[in-house]
C-alpha cells in the first residue's frame, strides 16, 4: 500500500511542476482569478500512506500551480487545524514561505477531523473573490474519545458537514474540490461535498488517475484556451503570443517539428522557448511561435495539451460541474479580444463551432452543431446516457483558425435511491437542482406491483416496502416523470436491488463511488456472480425434459450421418411417386419444425437460467 502511494506522491509532485504554465496562460486578470486555498490531511495514516515522507516535495512543486499575483493559503490537518501559510498573494517570498513549511506535513497526528478543516479553511477572511479549495485526504473523519462517545461523535460530524457547513458553502460561493487517495478514504463524503459546492471530485487508485484529477481540477478553476491536437499535429494561426506544450512521455523522446520543417528537442528548443524535460513529461514554452501547422513525434500521451495565449479568446456560458442524466445540456459560446466582445463580422472566416461531450476515454456521447446568433453561438447538447466523468468540450473552426475549451464534469443520475432495510422502506433524494415534491412523480415497480413514492420532505421522497424474504435478491424498478417549463418527460432512473448477495451491502448503495461510469441505457452487467446451488428451480421430471431438449440440437448432428441414408434412400426412391414424394416431403419439414422449436426453447431457458436483474 505504502509503495503505492509513494508512486502517487511522486506523480503528484511532477503534476504540480508541470502546471506553473496556468499561471502563465490564464486568459483572465489577476483581480478576476480565484482564491485557492488547499488542505493536507496530516493524519496518522499518512505515515504508511507516504512512508518516505514526500508530502513535502509535493508541497513545494504544487505552490507552482498558483499564477503570480493571485490570492492563495495552505492548511494541514489531522486532529487539530493549522494554517502555516494564510491566505496571501503569490509572489517570490510567498512561494519561499511555502517550501519551508515541508517538514509539517509529516508533524502526524493520530485522528482525522475533516470537518474542522473545511471549515477554518472555507471560512478564513474572505478575499473578495471566488474561493476553490483543495481538499486532499486519505481517511475518514475520526475524533478523539475525550470528544463524545465513538463511534456516534464521528457519525455526528460527519451528519453536520454534509447537512449544515456543505449547503452554507454552497449558498456562499465556496467551491470544494475533493481527492480521495486512499481505499479507506470516505468517497462518499468527498462526493458530496463537491457535488452539492460546484466542484469536483475524485477517487485515485493509480498515478495516472491522481494526474487526470489534478488537471480536471486546474482546468475548472483556471480555464484556458487549447488548439485542438489532430493526427499528431495542431495549427497554429498567425498573431499568436506564444504556446505551451505539455506532452506527457511516450517510449520516445518528444520532438516537435514547426511547419517550416525544423525539428527540436530538450537538447535543441526553438530560439527563446524553455523546454523542461521531466520524468514523466516534456512541458514546452515557445513564444511567438511561427504560424502554420506544428506536428508532434515522440511523448504525446493521454491528458497531453496545446494550451495558446492569443489576443482572441473562445469563451463558453457557465456549465455547472455536474450534469445529469435524461437532462439536455445548454450551451453558448462567444469569443473576446482583449476583453471586449467581437462582433459577427470580425469572427474567423467560414467559422463553425460543435460542442461534444466526452467520456473518460475521450469518446464523444454526444455532440451538437452551435447555431449562430449574430455574435454567439448557441445550441442545446443531447442529454447524457452515462454517469461518471466527462469533458464538455467547445470546438471553433474557420479559415487558418483552431481554438477549443475543455470543461470536466461529473454525469450523475438525477435522482439517488436508498434501501433502508431497517425500516422497509427506500428512500429517494433528488440531486438536480430542479427537481422537488411539486413537479417530480416518482413510483416502483417490484414483483408486478406498483409502489407509489410518498413526499417526505421538498426534494426527498419514501417507498414502503411490503414484507420481503431478506434471503432473495429483488429488483426494485424505479420510474419518474418531470414537469419543467410546461414540458413533462420520463426520468432515466436505475434499477436498485434489494437484499444483494454481494459483499457490499444495499444499504451502503449511495456510500459507494457515483461517478464509476454505468450505462443505464443498456442491460447493466451483474454485478454479483450467479447463486451457486446445487438444487434446480424445476421440478425433477420437468428439469429432465429440459435437459433432453438442450440436447437435442447436439443428438441430431450426431446422428445425422447414421440417418442420412435411411432418409435420402426412400426420397429417391419416392421421387418417381409424386404423392409419396410430397408426403416424405411434408414429414421432413414437420421435424424440422420440432428440432427449431425445441432449440430456441432450450436457448431461451439457458439465458433465463442465467439472466439477473441489474442494479445499481
Amino acid at each position: 500500500m505504502g509503495r503505492v502511494r509513494n508512486t502517487m506522491w511522486r506523480w503528484l509532485a511532477g503534476l504540480a511542476g508541470c502546471l506553473i504554465m496556468t499561471g502563465h496562460l490564464s486568459a483572465a486578470e489577476v483581480a478576476e482569478r480565484p482564491e485557492v486555498r488547499v488542505v493536507f490531511d496530516v493524519s496518522g495514516s499518512m505515515r504508511h500512506n507516504d512512508p518516505d515522507q514526500l508530502a513535502g516535495k509535493a508541497l513545494e512543486l504544487l505552490v507552482d500551480l498558483v499564477p503570480d499575483g493571485a490570492t492563495a493559503g495552505i492548511w494541514t490537518f489531522g486532529e487539530r487545524v493549522r494554517n502555516p501559510l494564510p491566505p496571501a498573494s503569490v509572489n517570490a517570498e510567498w512561494r519561499e514561505r511555502a517550501r519551508a513549511m515541508a517538514p509539517q506535513l509529516v508533524a502526524y497526528e493520530q485522528f482525522t477531523d475533516i470537518e474542522s478543516a473545511v471549515y477554518q479553511a472555507a471560512m478564513a477572511e474572505p478575499n473578495g473573490v471566488p474561493i476553490h479549495l483543495v481538499l486532499l485526504t486519505d481517511g475518514v473523519i475520526d475524533l478523539p474519545a475525550w470528544r463524545g462517545g465513538k463511534p456516534a461523535i464521528d457519525a455526528s460530524s460527519r451528519e453536520a458537514l454534509l447537512d449544515e457547513l456543505g449547503p452554507r458553502l454552497a449558498d456562499e460561493g465556496v467551491v470544494i474540490h475533493a481527492i480521495a487517495f486512499s481505499d479507506e478514504a470516505d468517497l462518499d463524503l468527498v462526493e458530496r461535498l463537491a457535488q452539492m459546492t460546484g466542484g469536483l471530485s475524485a477517487s485515485v487508485a493509480a498515478p495516472d488517475a491522481l494526474m487526470g484529477a489534478f488537471l480536471d481540477i486546474v482546468d475548472r478553476i483556471y480555464p484556458s484556451d487549447r488548439v485542438p491536437v489532430t493526427d499528431r499535429g495542431f495549427l497554429v494561426e498567425p498573431g499568436l503570443r506564444g504556446f505551451t506544450a505539455l506532452l506527457f512521455r511516450g517510449e520516445e523522446p518528444a520532438t516537435l517539428v514547426a511547419p517550416d520543417g525544423r525539428r527540436y528537442t530538450a537538447e535543441a528548443p526553438p530560439e527563446g522557448a524553455e523546454w523542461r524535460s521531466e520524468p514523466h513529461y516534456d512541458l514546452i514554452q515557445v513564444p511567438d511561435p511561427q504560424a502554420g501547422q506544428w506536428r508532434l513525434e515522440g511523448g504525446a500521451g493521454p491528458n497531453s495539451r496545446i494550451t495558446v495565449e492569443s489576443p482572441l479568446h473562445l469563451q463558453m456560458s457557465g456549465v455547472s460541474s455536474t450534469l445529469y442524466l435524461g437532462f439536455a445540456v445548454p450551451v453558448e459560446a462567444w469569443f473576446l479580444r482583449e476583453g471586449e466582445e467581437v462582433e459577427a463580422d470580425a469572427l474567423p472566416a467560414h467559422l463553425r463551432l460543435t460542442a461534444e461531450l466526452r467520456d473518460e476515454s475521450g469518446s464523444a456521447q454526444s455532440a451538437v452543431v452551435l447555431e449562430q446568433q449574430e455574435a454567439r453561438f448557441v445550441g442545446r447538447l443531447p442529454a447524457p446516457v452515462l454517469a461518471g466523468k466527462a469533458q464538455l468540450a467547445v470546438r471553433a473552426e474557420g479559415q487558418g483558425f483552431r481554438r477549443q475549451r475543455v470543461q470536466p464534469v461529473n454525469v450523475l443520475p438525477a435522482v439517488a435511491a436508498r434501501h433502508d432495510e431497517a425500516n422497509r422502506r427506500v428512500l429517494l433524494n433528488a440531486e438536480h437542482p430542479l427537481l422537488d415534491r411539486h413537479n417530480t412523480r416518482l413510483h416502483g415497480q417490484l414483483q408486478g406491483a406498483h409502489l407509489a413514492a410518498e413526499p417526505m420532505a421538498e426534494r426527498r421522497w419514501s417507498i414502503a416496502l411490503p414484507e420481503l424474504e431478506t434471503a432473495l435478491s429483488v429488483p426494485l424498478v424505479l420510474r419518474g416523470e418531470v414537469t419543467l417549463d410546461g414540458e413533462t418527460h420520463e426520468l432515466q432512473l436505475p434499477r436498485l436491488v434489494l437484499f444483494p448477495s454481494v459483499a457490499t451491502a444495499i444499504d451502503q448503495v449511495d456510500a459507494g463511488p457515483a461517478l464509476e461510469v454505468v450505462r443505464f441505457h443498456e442491460e447493466l452487467t451483474p454485478l454479483r456472480e450467479p447463486r451457486a446451488t446445487s438444487e434446480s428451480p424445476l421440478p425433477q421430471p420437468l428439469e429432465q425434459a429440459v435437459r433432453s431438449i438442450q440436447q437435442l440440437p447436439r443428438v441430431a448432428q450426431e446422428r445425422w450421418r447414421e440417418w442420412q441414408p435411411v432418409l435420402t434412400r426412400p426420397l429417391e426412391e419416392a421421387m418417381g411417386d409424386r404423392r409419396g414424394a410430397g408426403a416424405l416431403l411434408a414429414g421432413g419439414l414437420l421435424l424440422l419444425l420440432v428440432l427449431l422449436v425445441a432449440w430456441r426453447m432450450a436457448i431461451r431457458h439457458r439465458h433465463a437460467g442465467s439472466r439477473e436483474e441489474p442494479h445499481v
